[in-house]
């Protein structure tokens, strides 16, 4: 999401980088460009210039003109007052009796039905007890929706069709959660305007009822500042606790992930990164700012591997890699794990410096690489995956033949295979090898 805006600012600080020690008028050029960065980022026009503000009234000081690295301490101080605009990370309110209530409202397309399926699936790999509640009538298709994906992840949905009022829906529900001894209500609810007094006053009714602990406005990203409006609407009718921002993983400008926690004051707690039901991540500020600036995200790459890749077959595959065991089929298996954990540009993103190595990289370009990788591997003979050395031309023809590539391309993965196996060899062993790995494989 904020590809656009991370290549900006970047080529802000390698200008600051080149000139050396800072003049005033540097740093003032400087934030002009983070400024209209900002604002084509589609960031709201008052949050933009309150943050500059912040970062000039710093940025001049004697402090970083005097400093050996002038430039860096600008990032630095930017880092900083950005992550004080994205605010402190808020978790989910479980304090009381349960059930915990959680009331999700929006505009209708936002996502909220499939976000209340995300939100269960992440209740319960929290140890929770979570109920889904039908309470949107008015989309025909709502109720069906969330009753099929409440069989999808194996999780009861409660729903009375779409005669019955939804304040009616939400009070029978809440029974039936205490009765169930379910701990965590999620309720699902039609999508309106904010300016919209009859279907925020049925809102008002549902919380009188519901008395909920959050209640958290779903919020597609891909609608700019226009996002800003709409929270703050429903902030005024219905006392938000929390944003959740939606298609982050798309070509959305990001503005409104900076712009919304400033303008409302409501902390944003989950982001959704796909389409997939557990593609929904903890919303860390720390963790955005230094995406934004660059700097990666190595947490949640590292909390994305814990969740997909089986530890004790991690640990026998690194034993393979320092003995110079690892051969074609162990990297194929190792291949279609790091696939489950998303796109792979979003992966090389979250390690620093990598992000810009791949802004070139259309997410088709390396999915596509990837592709051709496992069809040239899955066209050999297990004999041939596990012993590549036997690979001779006729084999490597055939293989070129079944995976629709062509020979060279069959050479150019062994030949970075063979380098890569070479390189963790010798990490094993406590030296330092040429550069290889996946990057390369992928460049082929």
């Amino acid at each position: 999401m904020f590809e656009t805006l991370q290549t900006k600012l970047n080529a802000v600080f390698d200008k600051l980088a080149s000139r050396g020690r800072l003049s005033e008028q540097d740093v003032e050029l400087a934030l002009r460009e983070v400024r209209l960065a900002l604002l084509e980022a589609d960031v709201n026009y008052k949050v933009v210039k309150d943050l500059v503000a912040r970062v000039k009234e710093r940025a001049v000081g004697a402090e970083v003109m005097r400093s050996l690295t002038p430039a860096q301490q600008v990032v630095k101080i930017v880092h900083e007052e950005l992550l004080k605009t994205l605010g402190e990370p808020a978790h989910l309110d479980f304090s009381g009796t349960p059930p915990h209530v959680i009331m999700l409202v929006g505009l209708q397309g936002a996502g909220k039905t499939t976000m209340a399926g995300k939100l269960a699936l992440t209740m319960r790999k929290n140890n929770r007890r979570p109920l889904l509640v039908a309470a949107d009538t008015y989309r025909p298709a709502a109720v069906t929706q969330l009753e099929v994906l409440g069989k999808q992840i194996d999780i009861p949905v409660f729903s009375e069709g779409t005669k019955v009022p939804p304040p009616e829906i939400v009070s029978h529900a809440l029974r039936r959660a205490r009765e169930g001894a379910y701990d965590v209500v999620i309720l699902d609810t039609a999508g309106r305007l904010q300016i919209n007094d009859d279907m925020m006053r049925e809102l008002e009714q549902i919380k009188a009822i519901a008395r909920p602990k959050e209640i958290l406005l779903v919020a597609d990203a891909m609608t700019g500042q226009e996002a800003v409006n709409v929270a703050k609407g429903f902030h005024e009718r219905v006392g938000l606790t929390g944003l959740i921002l939606t298609k982050v993983d798309g070509d959305a400008r990001g503005g409104a992930a900076i712009s919304m926690r400033e303008v409302t004051g409501v902390p944003i707690k989950f982001l959704g990164v796909g389409e997939k039901l557990d593609a929904l991540e903890t919303f860390h500020p720390d963790r955005l700012a230094t995406r934004i600036l660059g700097m990666g995200d190595m947490l949640t790459l590292i909390e994305k591997a814990g969740e997909t890749i089986d530890r004790a077959e991690a640990e026998r595959m690194s034993r393979k890699l320092v003995k110079g065991e690892f051969n074609l089929e162990d990297f194929l298996q190792q291949l279609q794990q790091v696939k489950k954990m998303g796109p792979l540009t979003q992966l090389l993103d979250m390690i620093p410096g990598m992000g810009r190595l791949t802004q070139n990289l259309a997410p088709e370009v390396t999915d596509k690489q990837f592709r051709q990788i496992e069809a040239i591997i899955n066209s050999m003979t297990p004999e041939e995956r596990r012993n590549p050395q036997i690979l001779n031309g006729s084999r490597k023809r055939r293989v070129a033949r079944g995976s629709g590539t062509t020979v060279t391309d069959v050479n150019d993965l062994l030949n970075q295979f063979r380098q890569m196996q070479r390189l963790m060899k010798q990490l094993g062993q406590g030296g330092r090898g040429p550069r290889g790995g996946l990057m390369d494989l992928l460049r082929g």
